[in-house]
């Protein structure tokens, strides 16, 4: 047998449904808002609390389906099991909780989509106008390398 084994034993990446996880809504009156699982009722269903101080963001304590909510990388380490309002509060400010969802790829994915279905058709049209150009700019400048590689050779 080995005497000093190192042995490194990792916790597994999945995204688990856990006390503190954030988690986003993705059906029902909050679509789209963000909350943290305070405490997990049963395999189906999770008590919710999203305290945001930004206007139509903040969510109710409520209990809601697991079916209704998607779990995000984001966590609240150490986040006591049913805590309340104000200690969910605090420790979703202290941990910048809006400020990493706003950063993350997936929040500016979901934003620029969010844009993209609310333009105009005038709007869809300068859109389709500005990447044409772009597109012969860059063709324009591909040709320039062409020819200057070519009458180099």
């Amino acid at each position: 047998m080995a005497e000093n084994a190192d042995i490194e034993i990792k916790a597994s990446q999945w995204r688990l449904v856990e006390v503190g996880r954030v988690v986003l809504f993705t059906h029902g009156q909050y679509t789209g808002r963000l909350a943290v699982i305070v405490e997990i009722i049963d395999h189906k269903r999770a008590l919710v609390d999203g305290p945001s101080k930004k206007e139509n963001a903040a969510v109710p304590r409520q209990s809601v389906a697991l079916n209704n909510l998607i779990i995000t990388p984001i966590v609240i380490e150490k986040l006591p099991r049913a805590a309340g309002r104000g200690a969910v509060a605090r420790a979703w400010e202290k941990r910048e909780v809006e400020k990493k969802w706003d950063e993350s790829a997936w929040a500016k994915r979901r934003e620029q989509r969010e844009k993209r279905r609310n333009l105009s058709d005038f709007d869809r049209f300068k859109v389709l106008r500005l990447k044409k150009q772009a597109r012969f700019e860059v063709r324009k400048a591909h040709a320039n390398v062409r020819a200057s590689a070519k009458s180099s050779s």
